[in-house]
């Protein structure tokens, strides 16, 4: 009874808005793909993350099941480009994945399969660029060039509620979370011997910022051109 008790003590509560992502979240990820399985349940795969706009914004890949590193990066559960500040959890609105079932019972380290991986987060990789307004994702470390392949069909997919996409997306929240994001990761950078693609992110998050500030004041200045750096508007 005292065991019961203290484990129910320890069950995590969180806010409804952030349960009802979560269950977008393990909806997304319980989809069945044309293999008939879930696409969670998927050891060897690569993602892609987009944000309100539809703006790709980090790309990734796994070898231990896309549930369970998309939950990692997506439900708090650290994961180096959360605890860098480099990607925001807040920023993703949707998920697009790509499954690779043959190699579902090959081990995390069969050279074959990896090889294979790597060239499809590369191909996903200039895949995202190409349809980047920036050119840019957030990544902070490279991904490395590899022969590209054709890839089976994606799975694509909202994780925000409808009832919640809305408020989440008005830009004035979206520039404040964007704005403490660059301040944490500006701070990252000043105290440590960082990388030459974590200052890339800093300056992909900053360009990012400027024009979600610029449209916003575009849109309530009744269209008013954005004045460029140096000139007065």
């Amino acid at each position: 009874m005292g065991r019961k008790k203290h484990q129910a003590n320890k069950t995590e509560v969180v806010p409804q808005d952030v349960a009802a992502i979560r269950r977008k979240i393990r909806g997304f990820l319980d989809s069945i793909d044309t293999s008939g399985n879930k696409i969670g349940s998927c050891k060897w795969g690569v993602y892609a993350f987009y944000d309100y706009d539809g703006e790709p914004i980090y790309v990734g890949q796994t070898r231990e099941s896309l549930r369970q590193r998309i939950g990692r990066h997506l439900t708090n559960q650290r994961t180096d480009a959360v605890a860098m500040n480099v990607l925001d959890p807040f920023e993703v609105a949707e998920i697009e994945v790509w499954t690779f079932w043959r190699f579902q019972d090959r081990k995390s380290r069969d050279l074959e399969a990896q090889s294979v991986l790597n060239s499809a987060e590369y191909t996903v990789f200039e895949y995202v660029l190409a349809r980047s307004s920036f050119r840019a994702v957030l990544n902070e470390k490279d991904v490395a060039p590899a022969d590209k392949l054709e890839l089976a069909q994606s799975i694509r997919g909202r994780i925000i509620p409808d009832n919640l996409f809305e408020q989440r997306k008005h830009p004035d929240v979206r520039i404040a979370r964007r704005a403490t994001t660059i301040a944490a990761l500006a701070r990252v950078i000043s105290e440590r011997d960082v990388s030459k693609g974590l200052r890339r992110t800093l300056m992909t998050q900053a360009r990012r910022l400027e024009r979600l500030a610029a449209q916003r004041y575009h849109d309530i200045s009744g269209g008013v051109p954005v004045a460029e750096p140096g000139e007065e508007v």
